[in-house]
């Protein structure tokens, strides 16, 4: 059955493939802040233990709203590691960072991930989308905050 919600197919399938980006850039976050959460070590072990476990819960909730909104649109959200890594900005992590080069890390992605949202928003906010800005504003400023907590731990 065709999506017939004021917005035109070709507007809704630019801004499926940008928030595609948005979700594979959010899953590849998801996945380094988890393995952080595993690995950390130092001093502030149990500070930046818990402090990823918070983060990595938000963005397992944040990829299912993500996702949800691809298929709203009438698209096919991308669900393979294949898919996210030839889709996301967020660069991968295969080994294991001191924790302080773990929190610069995570700066850089929860930073990237604004950016491609940001991008999208145009997109979407030319058309009228809406609900997609909206989702797209709430992802922004939980990315933006976090990128700033973090970041204020290497002061």
């Amino acid at each position: 059955m065709n999506v017939d919600i004021g917005i035109e197919a070709k507007a809704r399938e630019e801004i499926a493939q940008g928030l595609a980006r948005v979700l594979a850039d959010s899953y590849t976050l998801y996945l380094k802040t988890h393995n952080f959460h595993w690995n950390v070590t130092g001093p502030m072990f149990q500070t930046l233990h818990l402090m990823f476990e918070t983060h990595y819960t938000e963005l397992a909730t944040a990829v299912d709203l993500v996702a949800e909104r691809i298929r709203t649109l009438g698209f096919p959200a991308p669900g393979s590691y294949k898919q996210f890594s030839a889709l996301s900005s967020v660069k991968e992590e295969d080994g294991v960072p001191s924790a302080n080069d773990m929190i610069r890390q995570l700066v850089e992605g929860h930073e990237t991930v604004a950016r491609t949202a940001r991008g999208v928003f145009k997109v979407a906010e030319g058309v009228s989308d809406q609900p997609t800005c909206d989702l797209l504003t709430q992802r922004m400023q939980t990315h933006e905050k976090t990128a700033w907590m973090l970041r204020s731990l290497l002061a």
